[in-house]
């Protein structure tokens, strides 16, 4: 089966998505780059906690990447989202560039998920007025 630009948009969304998150989140907390455990202590997080937070995010990314799991991956990233976006309200940090930066991610991700799963898009179909 001939795959449409819209799937191709969405395996486009899905792998800048992933690129993003290996390099910007997961490689730094699972390398120990001191940067990963820098940027969670000026958010409140004590010592250590940086490796288990990328194990837990490369789990959801490999969840979210196999097509018979990508639902669940997606739902339990949204979950992880949320986390990250309650700890930047607590600390106060900017709307835009903070705040909703989880949401923006989200976005991209069921982006890329509903344009490529046409299961999810008949679950979720967009709707026009007659």
């Amino acid at each position: 089966m001939k795959a449409t630009p819209m799937v191709w948009t969405g395996r486009v969304l899905t792998g800048l998505f992933a690129l993003f998150m290996l390099g910007a989140s997961v490689f730094p907390k699972l390398t120990g780059m001191p940067v990963a455990e820098e940027t969670l202590a000026q958010l409140g997080w004590p010592q250590g906690y940086a490796f288990a937070i990328g194990l837990v995010e490369l789990a959801c990314l490999v969840l979210y990447l196999v097509p018979r799991t990508s639902v669940l991956g997606a739902v339990l990233f949204m979950a992880l989202f949320g986390g990250a976006m309650a700890t930047q309200i607590r600390v106060g940090s900017p709307l835009f560039s903070h705040q909703l930066f989880s949401l923006y991610l989200g976005l991209i991700m069921w982006g890329g998920l509903w344009l490529r799963d046409p299961a999810l898009r008949a679950i979720f179909p967009f709707r026009h007025k007659a």
